[in-house]
């Protein structure tokens, strides 16, 4: 089994910590927004390690949408290029956890109306995808 690399950002080492220590039942909103999170686990695509991020919860019929905006910056977070490396991950929403693989979506009819439906769930993604000129990438996790 591979090592857990906890994140380095403090804010996000905290928030994974409080969520996965407490079993779902705290930690589960964003410390930054204060809006319903999920934790992704997924493998480091260099390390080959445990990775473990905090996203906004979007989650679409059984399915949800992870979106690489990191508020905007210039270039993609790392864990966009884990999961294109390493499509199976574990999301924990509160006290469910369940394996899952993603998709990165390009086709742009699926793309806008998943695009959509985050901006609903977290309107500022629209302005982090203003700020920067990459195209903000979008992956869907779907139940094995």
């Amino acid at each position: 089994m591979a090592d857990y690399i906890p994140p380095s950002l403090g804010w996000v080492k905290k928030q994974v910590e409080l969520y996965e220590s407490s079993g779902g039942t705290k930690g589960t909103t964003l410390l930054e927004t204060g809006m319903p999170c999920i934790i992704v686990t997924h493998i480091g695509n260099q390390t080959g390690g445990i990775r473990k991020i905090p996203l906004m919860r979007v989650k679409v019929e059984e399915s949800y949408v992870l979106v690489g905006s990191m508020g905007g910056q210039p270039k993609n977070p790392v864990w966009v290029y884990n999961l294109r490396a390493n499509p199976e991950v574990e999301i924990r929403d509160e006290t469910e956890v369940t394996n899952m693989r993603v998709r990165e979506i390009t086709e742009v009819s699926e793309r806008d109306a998943l695009w959509k439906a985050s901006a609903e769930a977290y309107p500022p993604y629209i302005d982090y995808q203003a700020k920067t000129n990459r195209k903000i990438p979008v992956f869907l996790a779907e139940p094995i």
